[in-house]
Parts: structure tokens; C-alpha cells; sequence
């Protein structure tokens, strides 16, 4: 006979009821019910099967995944009043696997009618939870992700990731293994064991064993019963049983470089594929976090090497070229002192000036400071002010035309003064010119600094050997900034150092 349309809407509402009951009872990611909760459970469910109260009946569920569940549905349920029943079976899932009996006294159509309603219950209890367990999925490997990405401590990161993982496949215990180059265990880190198992087991595993046959192998091992493989080294005094077991290998650029291992699934069941795709996808995780770490430790060894090369070349374009001007600057000063006293005094002046400049210097060095020609001054300034050091200590000739309405950050005007003073003490040491000036302009979105000399000139391309870094200096100090530097020099004809910086319109 058809269903109505009423019954049909009234058995669909009741297996809604019916499944919302079910799903936390049946999800073994939930903790398990007390006794009080399943005597709820199991009242409002005989109420939403429809069956009378004088009926004896149980239900029995048992799903592969799921934790078992066992509803007296009356309080005369028990063995005696339903030996001489009927079981009937149950259905569930989309391959309609049995998932269990619904046991009463006698069979009578309100218990037929609770078979349908439980099945169909239980399809929805199924959905729930698969869609539950990809919420939860989805989250945990959220929580992976921003802990891989965050700037947090390696060990922290894959801390995040054991804990995860763990409670996504109903394990136990979980751990995170990772090996030196000599293949033993060097980081162990753990989830699901308390301190005081920690402590009676000791010392942390070497690498033997199956946790060894993951790395070396470099792929992932399932077993039912790891205590049972022959390839298992044993576990020491005040270790837990462990019998299902699960590990993956910890890849670092295709390389095995440790495992994630996770053991004891709950309710005795095995760890299926499903389980090994979500432990694989941790894996990777930890793998990048690892990779992650060892690259950010690269970048520091980098960075102090690249710190130590700016502070040389600091140093000599510089200290070391400030030191050479006074010394140029005192080189015929015995002669000056017996025709002109008082000009050789104002000299020694202004060579203990600049040595005091110096001194100030190498003191903002040591605490990591620019040095002080920049101090609050504008980049013109500045220079200028390195123009009047220049005078101060050389012969020649040097006009400065600057125009007032160049601005750039403090990093740029920083590396435009020390090239500055770099090609200055060039045309100091080495250009024997007469004549030497710095041009610094702005138009069209580009700016353009000028030091040119009519001196003895040079070949840019030569080799000067190690000596002579200061065309090396200038050309990685304007690459740093993002310009360009050309030197223009011919032997016998001067020359003319220009560098060309993209800044934007002004």
C-alpha cells in the first residue's frame, strides 16, 4: 500500500530527530556518552521510532568507523524478554552495508516501520559525521598551515601539527621523528602521552626498528599489530602497548629526513587508506616547516655575511678614505711648519677635526649606526658636507651643484653619500686632477648624481686588483638602491662617474 504523504513526511521528520541523536553517540571523535546520556538517548529514541511502550526492544548498531551503540529501548530489554524475538537487520550507507539489528520481542508493524526509520537515520547520521570530519579536516590543516607560515619555533610548528593529526584519525599516540645525517633520531615530538609515561620510558627512540624502516624505505607502513613485526626493535621498560600503526616519511626536497607515525586507533580497529591520505598531507606540512627552518637559518648565516661585507665597505669607503685625506693632507706639512707656522697650525687643526670626525664614526659602527656626515641633514646637505671634508684635505678644486628639491629615503641618501665620498676619494688619490665636481639633479622620474674630475683619468675595465674596491663598492652600492652606474674614463682625459636612480616624478 502507498505511503501518504503525511506518513512519508512524519517518518523523514522523525529520522532527522532520530539521527541527530545518533551522530555524536556513533562519531568516535566525540568523547564517549555516560550512562544517564544514553538512557536520554535511548528514551527519546523509542519515541521517534513510534514504538509502544509494551514492546520490548534494542538497538544495535555497529559500523566500521564508527563507535558501536547499544539502546535498550524499553526497560524490559534485556537478553531473557527478547530470546524467543526477532532480529531485524539493519542497512546503512550508500553501498547498504549491514550496520547493525533492531531486536523486539515480536515483530509487529511499528517495528518495521522503526527499521525504515533507523536506516534512514543512519544515512544521515553518516552524512553528518563525514561532513563533520571534513570541517574538522579542513581545520586542523588551517591550523598546520598558519603554524608553517607563522613565526613560530620549528619545534612549536610541528608540535601544532602531532596534535592536529592525531585526534583527525582516532589515534592515540602520535609522534614526529626527525633524523641527523648519520640517519639517527635527533627531534622527537609527541602527542597523546603524558609526562609521567615520558619519564618511564626514557631516553627518545634511535631510529631502529619500523621507525627506521620508514626513513630508509622512504615510504608509508601500515600494520595491524606493529608488537607482532618481525622488523620491530622492541620498546623499553614503561612504554605503552602499541599495535595499530601508521608512519609516514618526513620528506625535505624529495629527501627522507624523518616520519610522522601515529599508533593505536581507537576501538582496536585498524588505520585504512583514508587514514594514510590525512597523515600523508600532515607530513608534507611538517616537511615544508622543516624546510622552512632550514632555509631561514641560511638566510641568517647570509645576512651576517652580507652585514660583515656592508660594514668593510663602510669602512672603506668611509673611515679608511677619511684617514687617507688627512694623511694626504699632512704629507708636506714639515716643509709648511718652517715657511708658514700658522697655516701648518690651522692645517693640524682641521687634520684633528677630521680625525675626531672619524673617531665619531667608528663609534657609530660599533652601535650600528650610519656614519655621521647624514646625521638629520638633507641628502644636499649632506654632501656639501662631504665636499667641505673634501677641501679640508685635498687640493683640488671642487664646486658642488646640487639642485635643493631632491628627496629620497634615509637608505638611498645613505648609499649616495658613501658613493660620493668613494669617487671623491678616488679623485683624491689616485686622479692628480686640478678641478672635480658633484652634480646632483632630478627630472622626469630620474636622479642623476655626477662626480667628474679632469685628472689623469683611468680604464674602467682594468683589473686593479683586491686594493682597489672602490669601483666594486660603487657598482654593488648602486645596484643595492636600484640604479645604474656608468664610469666614463679614458687615460690622459679625466673622469666621470654617473649614476642614474628611477625615483618617480616630483
Amino acid at each position: 500500500m502507498p505511503t501518504s504523504p503525511v506518513f512519508g513526511s512524519r517518518v523523514r521528520r522523525d529520522a532527522h530527530g532520530l539521527a541527530a541523536l545518533l551522530t555524536p553517540l556513533l562519531c568516535i571523535a566525540e568523547d564517549p556518552p555516560d550512562a544517564p546520556t544514553v538512557a536520554l538517548v535511548a528514551d527519546a529514541a523509542r519515541f521517534l521510532l513510534g514504538l509502544p511502550a509494551d514492546l520490548p526492544a534494542r538497538l544495535e548498531i555497529a559500523l566500521p568507523g564508527l563507535r558501536p551503540a547499544l539502546l535498550p529501548l524499553t526497560p524490559e530489554a534485556d537478553d531473557a524478554a527478547l530470546a524467543g524475538g526477532t532480529a531485524l537487520g539493519l542497512l546503512a550507507g550508500a553501498d547498504d552495508r549491514s550496520a547493525g539489528v533492531l531486536r523486539v520481542a515480536r515483530r509487529t508493524p511499528e517495528a518495521f516501520r522503526a527499521v525504515h526509520v533507523t536506516e534512514l537515520a543512519l544515512d544521515l547520521a553518516l552524512d553528518r559525521i563525514a561532513a563533520q570530519e571534513a570541517e574538522r579536516r579542513v581545520t586542523a590543516l588551517d591550523a598546520a598551515t598558519a603554524a608553517t607560515v607563522a613565526e613560530l619555533s620549528l619545534e612549536r610548528v610541528l608540535q601544532v601539527i602531532v596534535d592536529e593529526v592525531r585526534p583527525l584519525v582516532g589515534a592515540r599516540y602520535a609522534a614526529l621523528a626527525t633524523t641527523d645525517a648519520r640517519g639517527r633520531i635527533d627531534r622527537f615530538i609527541t602527542s597523546g602521552m603524558d609526562d609521567a609515561t615520558r619519564r618511564a620510558i626514557g631516553h627518545i627512540p634511535r631510529g631502529l626498528g619500523i621507525l627506521g624502516v620508514v626513513v630508509t624505505e622512504g615510504r608509508t607502513i601500515r600494520l595491524a599489530d606493529l608488537m607482532a613485526d618481525p622488523r620491530a626493535a622492541g620498546f623499553p621498560g614503561g612504554h605503552p602497548p602499541m599495535h595499530a600503526f601508521l608512519g609516514v616519511p618526513v620528506r625535505v626536497e624529495g629527501r627522507p629526513i624523518g616520519n610522522l607515525y601515529l599508533t593505536e586507533k581507537r576501538d582496536g580497529a585498524d588505520f585504512d587508506a583514508e587514514d594514510e591520505e590525512i597523515v600523508e598531507s600532515f607530513a608534507r606540512h611538517a616537511g615544508i616547516a622543516i624546510r622552512n627552518a632550514r632555509l631561514h637559518a641560511e638566510l641568517g648565516r647570509l645576512a651576517v655575511v652580507e652585514e660583515r661585507e656592508r660594514i668593510g665597505a663602510d669602512l672603506h669607503d668611509g673611515i679608511i678614505q677619511s684617514l687617507y685625506a688627512v694623511g694626504l693632507s699632512l704629507e708636506d706639512l714639515g716643509e709648511e711648519m718652517r715657511e708658514d707656522p700658522e697655516s701648518a697650525e690651522r692645517r693640524i687643526e682641521q687634520a684633528i677635526d677630521a680625525i675626531h670626525g672619524t673617531i665619531r664614526d667608528i663609534r657609530n659602527f660599533i652601535f650600528g649606526l650610519r656614519p655621521e656626515v647624514l646625521g638629520d641633514v638633507e641628502l644636499v646637505g649632506a654632501i656639501e658636507a662631504l665636499a667641505d671634508e673634501f677641501r679640508r684635505g685635498s687640493a683640488v678644486d671642487l664646486r658642488v651643484d646640487a639642485a635643493d628639491d631632491v628627496e629620497v629615503d634615509g637608505e638611498v641618501a645613505v648609499q649616495l653619500v658613501q658613493l660620493t665620498r668613494e669617487a671623491l676619494s678616488n679623485v683624491a688619490r689616485h686622479a692628480g686632477a686640478r678641478n672635480a665636481i658633484v652634480e646632483l639633479s632630478a627630472g622626469q622620474g630620474i636622479l642623476t648624481l655626477v662626480i667628474g674630475d679632469d685628472g689623469r683619468g683611468f680604464d674602467p675595465q682594468a683589473d686593479h686588483g683586491p686594493a682597489h674596491r672602490g669601483v666594486v663598492n660603487m657598482r654593488a652600492r648602486a645596484e643595492s638602491i636600484g640604479g645604474t652606474l656608468e664610469i666614463a674614463s679614458v687615460p690622459g682625459d679625466g673622469t666621470r662617474v654617473v649614476l642614474r636612480l628611477p625615483v618617480g616624478d616630483r
